[in-house]
């Protein structure tokens, strides 16, 4: 599913989308504030079976809004160059929109190690290890991805 894009020579394939996704080092994820406010946030993440996952800390305001409402986008930006003598970028982006919830047990666990294998790669026994320790002060979410569309202009 495709998010509605103005610059259609722009737009680039579901498959780049899901690739630049998966690929990205970081994420921005936006949720609303009970009042209507727009919140975004920084995060790590990891995408596995066509889903978001990120871990956080027990409490805290993007806590607080998702309980509220889970719907949330979550957008990444690939690689970018400022092309100053012809007032552009080059760049490529995705968005995607979806719902977010509480993942426990063996998805959970997942998500976890999917975390540690994109972001420590060859420290996995020790991560492993860090996963434990922290068990109690983490949580972890998954974003269902319904839509995602992507542009690029590379």
């Amino acid at each position: 599913m495709h998010h509605e894009i103005r610059r259609k020579d722009r737009e680039i394939t579901y498959t780049e989308a899901m690739e630049l996704l998966e690929c990205s080092e970081y994420g921005v994820l936006s949720t609303c504030g009970p009042d209507g406010q727009p919140y975004g946030i920084p995060l790590s993440y990891c995408v596995l079976n066509n889903a978001i996952y990120f871990h956080c800390a027990l409490i805290g305001r993007k806590l607080l809004n998702i309980e509220r409402e889970n719907r949330v986008s979550f957008c990444v930006v690939g690689n970018t160059e400022v092309l100053p003598d012809q007032f552009a970028t080059r760049y490529e982006s995705g968005i995607t929109s979806g719902r977010v919830e509480e993942v426990s047990g063996e998805e959970r666990q997942q998500a976890l190690e999917g975390l540690l294998a994109k972001y420590s790669e060859g420290y996995y026994s020790e991560g492993l290890d860090y996963i434990k320790a922290k068990d109690k002060l983490t949580r972890v979410f998954r974003v269902s991805i319904e839509n995602i569309s992507g542009k690029a202009r590379r």
